[in-house]
């Protein structure tokens, strides 16, 4: 069947792809990282290969193929040309939409080249990447189209700057493929043989990320997120198990040509390779300007159903985390049945803005309710990096008339609150070995306030658990900080003057927890 030539301009997309930190390290595996890139293969402060952006557009080459009707039998990939924008997160939610851009004949027998372009979105809302790529359909050829254009790199009259050699394994393919490219060439011997190979081939693809490995730990090692460009043309195919070689030369700062070569034969596999990238201050500058982000972190916010709680839940969800709602929805003073409908209304909010969330209906002043809080971020969202002690109650008496009710209903919530959530939290995070806590203390706790001696334990008592856990979590990455913050909430509603409580909006509170938090 002929190329369908009325693909050109076609519009493919939005394809959604949903992935997990689990996903970026199953890649890099694929394409050869171990123990010696371990900021590829470990959870704890995980980096992703920039090629990883590849994973994202299998669908949507799988389309390319079909729509432009392809000979499947002939298809090889030709050129990837990358453009980064952003870094990419270790997990989330990836939107692809793009067109086929042009398809050109090379002759008969030299095959046609089948141009497609694609911008894919991160849930958070931001532009990561675009991606130009061209299949190469071997039997297609001949049917009278446009010429591709004739591009070339230029590599300098000297010796390479740097080679980095590496070793795929025999079964590196087998490997990849779990990453979504699942294409019978590159597993099925007799497929293979009907495409002219002896043997099933390495993926173009695999051996692309092999080469982004090799430009990193030779131009910015342990820095993926400083690459902006990464452009390849794959001129010939590599079995598995042959070593590879990549030779760099550096043109200027922040650009360098490369290519890839089998180490067995000197034959180019990879060529016309064009690397660019960011200093290190200038990476920190593009960070910095985006704010503190929390992508593909997971955030448990007690007492989350208005007041401060709804905002720091809200905040840290545009940010890019995901949030455990918890409210019991009960009176000021702890009493009453509850209500769901405080959480849930917050879980809608942050839905709303395109966010993930759940409600917890649980309450911190029980063991039970603590571990249940806890589980239901294991439960939902696989982990737990980030919690803030925010539940809190009032009932105040002088201590003369106060009884041993009002004193320990107080200490329930904020204090017993406090360690019922933490303990199990903190065990997920040290074992993780990454957290922040961030506790809720006030200036009663610091410097006592009539009327509030269960209050003012309570808080107190805060200061002292925090001390202790920071010194506690130190080496497991987890870091303690308590706030005393002063705000227009249900808790001071009639504490403070009307015109002070409209300046002191939760709002105005949050950054702080957030630098906390982050």
């Amino acid at each position: 069947m002929a190329l369908n030539l009325d693909a050109i301009g076609r519009k493919i997309g939005p394809i959604t792809k949903d992935y997990q930190w689990k996903d970026v390290v199953l890649y890099a595996l694929g394409v050869g990282a171990g123990f010696d890139e371990l900021e590829y293969c470990y959870e704890n402060k995980l980096k992703v290969i920039p090629s990883f952006s590849i994973g994202s557009v299998f669908d949507f080459m799988a389309s390319v193929a079909i729509e432009s009707n392809v000979n499947l039998a002939g298809i090889l990939h030709a050129e990837q040309d990358i453009i980064f924008h952003n870094p990419i997160p270790t997990e989330g939610t990836l939107t692809t939409e793009g067109t086929i851009t042009h398809i050109y004949d090379r002759g008969a027998e030299k095959g046609a080249l089948v141009v497609a372009e694609a911008d894919t979105f991160h849930s958070n809302g931001k532009k990561l990447f675009t991606n130009i790529f061209t299949l190469f359909s071997r039997l297609d050829g001949g049917f009278g189209g446009e010429q591709p254009p004739s591009e070339k790199v230029e590599f300098p009259e000297r010796d390479p700057d740097h080679e980095v050699k590496d070793q795929p394994s025999p079964d590196q393919p087998l490997i990849y493929r779990l990453s979504g490219d699942i294409f019978q060439l590159h597993v099925d011997p007799e497929f293979a043989k009907a495409a002219g190979f002896e043997k099933p081939i390495m993926h173009g693809l695999c051996t692309h990320g092999f080469a982004c490995r090799a430009v990193i730990k030779a131009l910015f090692p342990g820095e993926p997120e400083r690459m902006t460009r990464f452009k390849t043309r794959f001129s010939r195919p590599l079995y598995p198990g042959v070593p590879i070689k990549t030779q760099i030369w550096e043109l200027e700062e922040g650009k360098a040509v490369f290519r890839s070569l089998n180490d067995e034969t000197g034959e180019v596999v990879i060529e016309q390779g064009i690397v660019e990238w960011v200093s290190r201050e200038e990476m920190q500058k593009r960070l910095s300007r985006q704010g503190i982000r929390f992508d593909g972190r997971v955030a448990i916010v007690t007492g989350a159903g208005g007041g401060l709680g709804r905002v720091y839940a809200l905040e840290l969800a545009k940010r890019g985390a995901k949030v455990v709602v918890n409210d019991v929805g009960g009176a000021r003073d702890g009493s009453g049945e509850g209500s769901q409908s405080p959480a849930d209304k917050v879980v809608e909010e942050i839905k709303a803005l395109g966010g993930e969330a759940v409600a917890s209906y649980d309450s911190v002043a029980t063991v039970e309710g603590g571990e249940a809080i806890v589980k239901k971020a294991l439960d939902a969202f696989g982990g737990v990096d980030i919690l803030i002690n925010n539940a809190g109650i009032l009932r105040d008496r002088s201590f003369a008339k106060m009884g041993a009710e009002d004193w320990e209903k107080v200490i329930s919530v904020h204090l017993m609150g406090a360690y019922n959530v933490t303990r199990p939290a903190f065990v997920a995070m040290r074992e993780k070995g990454y957290g922040r806590i961030v506790m809720t203390t006030s200036a009663a706790g610091l410097f006592g306030n009539f009327g509030q001696a269960n209050y003012s334990a309570a808080k107190m008592g805060l200061v002292g658990l925090m001390n202790t856990l920071k010194l506690e979590g130190e080496k497991y990455g987890i870091k303690v900080n308590t706030v005393a913050p002063l705000a227009a909430t249900r808790l001071t509603e009639d504490v403070l003057p009307p015109d002070l409580f409209e300046k002191l909006k939760p709002e105005y509170v949050a950054p702080m927890v957030l630098y906390l938090a982050s």
